[in-house]
């Protein structure tokens, strides 16, 4: 079992590039993997997480619904956006700047063959991350990612999450609102669920902008304890 992830910051960069970028680690690894059991041989399988902020763009899981984008082709061109259908679990989703999206391409049989411990341990690194701002977040039931003021009427979604998997191996991931311009959540129904707000951190601790590098220390701080993991 290997439980080294290798950590590779990407800054700012297109979805469409950096979703070629982790379909191509993605299937090396799962070749990887073929060729082991095929040969009999135990190469150690690579894991990875990517950080990237994206340009303004709307994503669409495979089992989403088009209608939930509330926008046409020439206006998303006026907002400066992108839109792809894409191969992860999921409905609608945003990413922009001031978001912090993370994609773990792990081989979870380094870690654990578990999709749903997987996906908790993922909400709970950004659960403890919040909690170091004094803010209270947690999951909603049936809704994957995370929530603030969970069962009240004022519940709203910080972090989305979608992944895909094959033969244990993951991609895609969480996006986390840090200092997000939430005006662009206006054109969709955010992950097709109704009557339910989005928010960022820096809105909820009611200031400007919050040190994205900080946030994601954190975030890898509580991964690497979380999957029991250490990042090179």
């Amino acid at each position: 079992m290997n439980k080294k992830i290798q950590l590779q910051d990407l800054g700012k960069k297109d979805y469409k590039s950096t979703w070629e970028y982790q379909e191509e680690i993605f299937k090396d690894i799962v070749d990887l993997k073929i060729k082991n059991r095929r040969e009999e041989l135990e190469l150690p399988t690579p894991n990875y997480l990517l950080f990237v902020e994206h340009p303004h763009v709307y994503t669409l899981g495979k089992s989403g619904d088009l209608e939930n984008l509330l926008l046409n082709e020439k206006q998303l061109e006026a907002k400066g956006a992108t839109f792809y259908k894409i191969n992860r679990g999921g409905d609608i989703t945003y990413h922009g700047p001031g978001q912090i999206v993370g994609y773990p391409i792990l081989d979870l049989e380094n870690f654990f063959t578990d999709i749903h411990k997987y996906l908790r341990l993922l909400e709970e690194s950004i659960i403890l991350t919040l909690a170091e701002y004094g803010l209270e977040s947690g999951r909603s039931d049936g809704e994957t990612g995370v929530w603030l003021g969970v069962g009240t009427p004022f519940a709203r979604k910080i972090c989305a999450m979608g992944v895909r998997a094959s033969r244990w191996v993951t991609m895609h991931g969480f996006a986390l609102n840090v200092n997000v311009d939430l005006g662009y959540f206006d054109n969709i129904i955010p992950c097709g669920i109704r009557g339910k707000g989005v928010t960022s951190l820096n809105v909820e601790l009611g200031v400007e902008k919050v040190n994205e590098e900080e946030v994601k220390a954190k975030i890898i701080k509580h991964f690497t304890a979380l999957f029991e993991a250490e990042f090179v």
